[in-house]
């Protein structure tokens, strides 16, 4: 999906355009199973599963392997105990990067993340080093047929912070708090289509790198995202190699 979407060139983004990758659909089960377990099996008063199955469906993630991620996580039924991790530093070029983990060994984590770092050419710093220059924010991703006015009404009166046009979709920036909730109201209006869902880092400034500086920005960031532990991997480099992959 990051081809359509002007802050796609700023973070990796887990999402439908990321089903190639043959880790994805085990990534969102272990997101299933600790939102299971921070709120229950039902996504009706468990918001944050609601937004991980919605993230689920985007991917193309079928509903057996969604409702059995469920009972696996609500009946503990030979689950995993997976522990959230957020790891800052920086890429080479003065990128900022923030890495979101899930995992059953911290230990064995720390290590591959910070090797992935020192292998590239980057750092690994300190909790908050560079998330103060971010912002979380609800971004619901949509096609629609709806003229612009009527989407964007419809998005704020749903709670919405703003809409913006990119091409032929839309980007519907929410507070993370109201993410359901605006979710919610799209998924009931036949004329739009929910193309991902879900928070994201947003930075409040970009950095431009030259071809060779890019190049190694690219390979610490796929070395991350291809590691089973990482989830979700933000960033503030403008990159046009991620443009043309997708």
């Amino acid at each position: 999906m990051s081809g359509h979407s002007k802050w796609a060139n700023i973070k990796n983004k887990k999402g439908a355009a990321d089903a190639k990758r043959a880790n994805v659909f085990t990534k969102i089960g272990r997101e299933i199973a600790v939102a299971v377990k921070a709120g229950g099996p039902d996504p009706n008063t468990n918001s944050k599963l609601a937004n991980v199955i919605a993230k689920a469906k985007a991917a193309n993630m079928p509903n057996d392997n969604i409702e059995r991620g469920i009972k696996k996580a609500s009946g503990a039924l030979d689950s995993v105990n997976y522990e959230e991790n957020v790891y800052e530093g920086y890429a080479p070029g003065g990128v900022a990067v923030i890495v979101k983990t899930l995992t059953d060994n911290k230990n064995r984590t720390a290590s591959e993340i910070r090797h992935h770092f020192d292998k590239c050419g980057g750092n690994l710093g300190t909790t908050g080093c560079v998330s103060y220059m971010f912002e979380s924010k609800g971004v619901i991703v949509v096609e629609t047929a709806l003229p612009e006015d009527d989407l964007m009404m419809l998005a704020l009166e749903a709670g919405a912070d703003d809409v913006t046009a990119d091409g032929d979709v839309y980007e519907i920036y929410t507070a993370p708090s109201d993410l359901d909730t605006v979710r919610k109201a799209l998924e009931g209006e036949k004329d739009v289509k929910i193309l991902s869902a879900e928070q994201d880092m947003i930075p409040s400034n970009t950095v431009k790198l030259d071809e060779e500086t890019e190049r190694k920005v690219q390979r610490l960031l796929d070395m991350l995202d291809e590691n089973d532990d990482v989830q979700d991997v933000y960033h503030n480099a403008e990159l046009t190699e991620e443009e043309e992959e997708d």
